[in-house]
């Protein structure tokens, strides 16, 4: 385990923010951020900001282009379209065109089913219509 690896929850947190931030600009205010909501399950985000945006997102190793394509065919396969609309808006600021997002639906079709891949594609048409 490295010294990075070993990050406080508080640097997690604000590493997770950033990547946030970076990935979905002008979605989260600058600052400090509560993102419960008081409602049941309110951490969730809380616990997805520091273990998937700071641990993962903000590591070195993957471009954020490159973890969106991994990101993207992983909830194909998983039929997570909820995620799967936020991410492919990620994709895009991330450089990912719509002409790649469309191929990597065609592949994971290959691999993931072609259910998932017609559900994949209903998501994508949902979060970049507009």
């Amino acid at each position: 385990m490295t010294a990075k690896d070993a990050e406080k929850p508080a640097d997690l947190r604000s590493a997770g923010l950033d990547a946030m931030r970076a990935a979905l600009p002008g979605v989260f205010p600058e600052g400090d951020v509560d993102l419960r909501d008081g409602r049941l399950g309110d951490e969730l985000v809380e616990i997805g900001l520091t273990s998937v945006w700071g641990a993962l997102w903000a590591r070195e190793g993957l471009g954020p282009r490159d973890r969106s394509l991994v990101t993207l065919g992983v909830l194909i396969a998983l039929g997570s379209e909820t995620e799967l609309k936020t991410h492919f808006r990620v994709g895009i600021t991330n450089g990912l065109t719509e002409e790649e997002i469309a191929e990597v639906i065609y592949h994971a079709a290959g691999y993931a089913g072609f259910p998932a891949a017609t559900a994949a594609r209903g998501a994508a048409r949902e979060a970049l219509s507009g």
